[in-house]
């Protein structure tokens, strides 16, 4: 089956990829000549461990080729997916849906055969009535159908859930719809990975409804973190006793300075405004945004207490190891990282950083940064050390030489990567989350 993925960003290129290994014929499509020229040469737009030779071994067999030729890219595709950026709107939060419309506009212009058209997007309930409106309007005179296709991709793990998902949701309305996707999908269906059709309505808000509730689970041991502070408990004990439960289960119970990324706070926050629309409030959601928030500021005032309060911070230098939202991924989009910096450079202390990929993103985000060549440079000279996103690097950093280096061997541990008894037996301040 030809397969036409219109966006070659995060979501479009991973899917492109994975779908051309199972045997597809895909063709990426994106106005970027510059992206488009890149992977003609291999070079990926993002970091994603795996996605690079993955891309190279389906291009070398054929079955995957970029082109910026939206009009010649979905010829012959019997399934063509949207996968372009639905940022937060500047001014209300709602979903910007404008690059989604006009794909629809200039797939319907150039449709040239029978297909399906389908949002992998992350996009507000009713988008999809809105994209089959548009196809409709056109004209055209080819049998299409609309579907809703939503991705439940982890950055850092994007190839690995593709693959083995926990589930594929497909919204359709009609038999064609449905028995596209089957075909698209049918290697992964060979290998029982569970496949739940539903409305379209449907699988638009499971979307929504699944970030909100992981980001919950995020905010909500992000308070009992703080709790544990202030009672002498310790919250990784707490995870662990509530995780067993397998109502409730161990993922996204990871204390830590609050989520980030491409989904979480751009999906809360349209969801948000969705319910807004159809005047039913959603209460927990809406704390959990304001909660997250105000943590990550919270997190740099954790950093000015370590140096010894606001007055005691003026001039004095933090080393930040991890700049991303999370390991694996050079995503800086509303990374803690951000909102940590700006606080110590509010404070007036002088800031030095490193990231393994996400110091480029990061550059232009937080110009108050210095940003160093590996995490030792960073370090020297520092009166406090801070991990702010767990990569392995950070896991197995050489304390001993770290003491040496730094001016004052305080760290402050914003992901309990370390074990308190032992960072302290070596000389050091340690101050984690949840944890005495």
């Amino acid at each position: 089956m030809k397969i036409a993925m219109v966006g070659s960003g995060y979501v479009g290129l991973v899917s492109g990829a994975c779908f051309a290994d199972f045997g597809h014929d895909v063709v990426c499509i994106d106005k970027d000549q510059s992206k488009i020229d890149a992977l003609h040469e291999g070079i990926m737009p993002i970091y994603e461990p795996g996605l690079d030779a993955l891309v190279e071994s389906n291009v070398k067999a054929g079955r995957l080729s970029f082109t910026t030729d939206l009009a010649e890219g979905i010829k012959g595709a019997s399934a063509i997916f949207i996968a372009v950026g639905t940022p937060s709107r500047r001014g209300d939060g709602h979903a910007d849906l404008s690059f989604v419309h006009a794909v629809a506009r200039e797939v319907a212009e150039n449709l040239s055969n029978d297909a399906v058209v389908v949002t992998k997007s992350t996009v507000p309930v009713g988008t999809g009535d809105e994209v089959e409106r548009i196809i409709a309007d056109s004209g055209t005179s080819h049998k299409f159908s609309v579907v809703s296709n939503p991705e439940f991709l982890r950055e850092g793990a994007a190839i690995g859930d593709f693959k083995r998902p926990d589930r594929i949701v497909i919204g359709a309305e009609d038999e064609f719809g449905r028995e596209v996707m089957r075909e698209v999908y049918r290697p992964l269906f060979l290998n029982e990975s569970p496949i739940l059709f539903t409305s379209r309505r449907t699988s638009e808000l499971i979307k929504y409804a699944a970030n909100a509730f992981l980001a919950t689970k995020i905010t909500f041991i992000n308070e009992m973190a703080d709790l544990c502070e202030k009672v002498g408990a310790n919250v990784q004990d707490v995870a662990r006793g509530i995780g067993m439960d397998n109502r409730i289960g161990s993922k996204f119970l990871h204390a830590g300075p609050g989520y980030g990324g491409s989904c979480f706070p751009k999906d809360t926050l349209a969801l948000l405004k969705t319910a807004e629309d159809y005047d039913s409030p959603t209460r927990i959601v809406e704390a959990v945004v304001k909660v997250n928030d105000s943590r990550k500021r919270a997190m740099g005032r954790k950093v000015i207490e370590a140096l010894g309060g606001q007055d005691a911070a003026r001039g004095k230098k933090v080393a930040l190891l991890g700049l991303t939202f999370k390991p694996n991924t050079d995503d800086m989009r509303d990374s803690p990282s951000i909102a940590i910096a700006q606080t110590l450079a509010d404070a007036g202390a002088k800031v030095a950083a490193y990231d393994p990929e996400g110091m480029e993103q990061a550059r232009p985000l937080m110009p108050q940064v210095t940003m160093c060549e590996n995490p030792y440079e960073a370090i020297e000279g520092a009166d406090v050390i801070v991990i702010v996103t767990e990569w392995d690097a950070f896991r197995a950093l050489d304390l001993a030489r770290v003491k040496e280096l730094a001016k004052a061997p305080v760290l402050v541990d914003l992901r309990n990567i370390y074990n308190p008894e032992d960072v302290r037996a070596l000389g050091f301040t340690y101050a984690s989350i949840g944890r005495s």
